[in-house]
């Protein structure tokens, strides 16, 4: 059987291989001086959209500290934008909908070929109705005798050349920011936020003097969700649905001029809208109208790779 390092050099050896000959596309790196949010996946859980599924990284003066969800297709964005697994401070899911969680497995087993060995915290909310809570989740991913991946069962010990993940809950039924990760200059709190029956969190990462607030799914109708996002620099929303969605899609996500109301109550200097499918593409420019009648503030639609610098009050 070969050894970690061999692998290690053979994997080296076929990138170098396959970079020369032009058949990997070189690193989309969002990196250098200052904070900056990649949106790795822009879209949701439908094909026909032609993107990602949701997964945002941030970047800290040229290195990925945060990653939030890791849906489907996430797993080869993170490659392309040049992100390493060693850098990660936090892995952040906002709810356990597999278009923001499907590619945890095959990130996890990319970690065998890379130099990382410190554990790595993911957080997520607690337990609901169909759905687990975060550890639930990792030991029904991972454990070593009822996992469904029971073979990477190492990323519960951190044995088997896979580094540790380690659980950290959030109740999503907490109003008040609660604190996931404070490291340095990287701060990162969470509250829960409704979409329906699911238990899901909104995120609030602050670094380098900048915030940025991740909504995660939601129908943004919870007031401590839009305190969370006070005065953010960069608020990264959901936006699946047009206005004229059926009730049940309300229950779910925000409508347009839920998304205006609630990000110029907030005061958000630079609104992002991503999670986007065919039912609010088709009607983009009605929905940016809709947002604009009470949002004044930078509004861009995400796509697959874009890189936003986030930039402070002037």
């Amino acid at each position: 059987m070969l050894r970690r390092t061999q692998l290690r050099h053979l994997s080296l050896a076929f990138s170098f291989l396959t970079a020369s000959t032009g058949a990997i596309a070189a690193p989309a790196n969002c990196g250098g001086h200052g904070v900056a949010v990649q949106v790795l996946g822009s879209g949701g859980p439908d094909t026909r959209d032609g993107r990602a599924s949701a997964g945002n990284v941030v970047w800290i003066d040229g290195r990925a500290r945060i990653l939030v969800d890791v849906g489907g297709g996430v797993f080869l964005r993170f490659g392309e934008s040049g992100a390493r697994i060693e850098d990660l401070a936090l892995i952040a899911i906002t709810h356990f909908h597999a278009d923001h969680v499907a590619d945890l497995p095959a990130l996890v087993k990319s970690g065998f070929f890379s130099d990382r060995s410190s554990a790595l915290t993911v957080s997520g909310p607690g337990a609901g109705g169909d759905y687990p809570s975060v550890a639930q989740f990792l030991h029904a991913e991972f454990d070593e005798k009822s996992g469904a991946f029971r073979y990477l069962s190492g990323a519960l010990d951190g044995s088997e050349g896979l580094f540790k993940l380690v659980p950290k809950e959030i109740a999503p039924t907490t109003t008040a920011p609660v604190s996931v990760l404070n490291s340095g200059d990287i701060r990162v709190t969470a509250v829960g936020v409704p979409h329906g029956p699911v238990p899901a969190l909104g995120y609030r990462v602050e670094a380098g003097g900048v915030s940025i607030v991740f909504s995660g799914d939601q129908n943004g109708t919870s007031s401590a969700f839009w305190t969370m996002a006070r005065d953010a620099d960069l608020l990264v929303m959901d936006h699946a649905v047009p206005e004229d969605t059926d009730p049940v899609a309300r229950r779910l996500h925000p409508v347009p001029s839920v998304i205006g109301s609630g990000a110029a109550q907030a005061h958000v200097r630079h609104l992002v809208l991503s999670h986007l499918m065919a039912r609010s593409l088709k009607t983009l420019e009605a929905n940016l109208a809709q947002i604009r009648k009470s949002y004044a503030g930078r509004v861009d639609v995400a796509e697959d790779l874009a890189c936003y610098r986030v930039e402070g009050p002037a």
